[in-house]
């Protein structure tokens, strides 16, 4: 089953954040993470839970393939830099696509 790593990320260093992005990218490539959004414009409807920043999504084979680049030792230090030039929230979503 299909699984998806969303971020948001409210970026406060983008030349920082512009080279996590080129190390990142091939990391979850990697792990058979394909990119499906990448930034772009946000028309938020609703957000009585959460006001999205901006916003990744990646889809991955399956939770295991997903949970496996996120917990890498090829990404920890990538990962550390994402923290550094932005505040972020990451979650795995299983499903299947609609």
């Amino acid at each position: 089953m299909a699984a998806f790593l969303l971020v948001d990320t409210k970026i406060h260093d983008l030349d920082g954040y512009a080279r996590y992005k080129c190390l990142a990218r091939p990391i979850a490539e990697k792990f058979g993470g394909e990119y499906v959004v990448s930034g772009g414009d946000i028309r938020v409807h609703d957000d009585e839970l959460w006001s999205p920043t901006r916003l990744v999504l990646i889809q991955f084979p399956d939770a295991i393939a997903a949970n496996a680049f996120l917990d890498s030792d090829e990404y920890a230090p990538i990962k550390v830099m994402r923290h550094a030039f932005a505040n972020s929230t990451a979650v795995v979503i299983e499903g299947i696509p609609a």
